[in-house]
């Protein structure tokens, strides 16, 4: 299939800002298969057997998308940018309500033989990297937002540069900054503490 120009998305978009629920409704199919896109490749960062599938991030991410009664929209990249900040929300939530219940009692099936055990890649901690994000936004909001753009919502750089109105060159080294300072941040010592370095 091939994706319309972003010009119709972002006619869809201004007439969607003025009240135009028409507009809306034929929005979402044309943006879906990339929201699907983008989502997978957040799941694929996720634990092994976690509850969320790609299509059922993207149907949340839009229930919470038309949900949006203020926003003027102002074009596609804006658009992805703000369903990635909607991606990272319910990652984490469902991140901490898993968290939550693994600690609430529950029996948990555990498997007693060494040599029965499979190791299974941990994955990265959604918890982890929301709090490393918190950290860095601290001290650079704009390094933060862009690891955010990049990581849950799949933007390109010129995407990214667009939505934060910087150039591809700009959000291209302050990704790389980013990047770098959240592997610090996310190799915590055994002990669980961070670094809070600037970048």
């Amino acid at each position: 299939m091939t994706p319309l120009p972003s010009q119709d998305v972002t006619a869809l978009l201004h007439a969607w800002s003025e009240g135009d629920l028409v507009a809306r409704e034929q929005l979402m199919p044309l943006v879906y298969a990339e929201l699907r896109r983008r989502a997978a490749v957040c799941m694929r960062r996720e634990r092994q057997g976690h509850v969320l599938q790609p299509t059922a991030l993207v149907h949340e991410a839009y229930l919470r998308l038309v949900d949006q009664r203020k926003v003027a929209w102002q074009g596609r990249a804006q658009f992805l940018a703000v369903a990635a900040e909607i991606m990272r929300r319910i990652l984490v939530d469902s991140a901490r309500a898993h968290r939550s219940a693994r600690r609430s009692g529950r029996w948990t099936r555990v498997t007693l033989d060494p040599a029965v055990a499979v190791a299974t890649p941990g994955g990265l901690d959604v918890i982890d990297l929301d709090m490393a994000l918190a950290e860095l936004a601290a001290f650079d909001a704009r390094k933060s937002r862009i690891a955010e753009l990049r990581f849950f919502g799949g933007l390109s750089l010129h995407e990214t540069g667009q939505v934060l109105n910087v150039s591809p060159r700009t959000v291209e080294r302050d990704w790389d900054a980013a990047r770098a300072w959240l592997f610090k941040a996310l190799s915590a010592a055994p002990n669980g503490a961070r670094r809070t370095d600037p970048p």
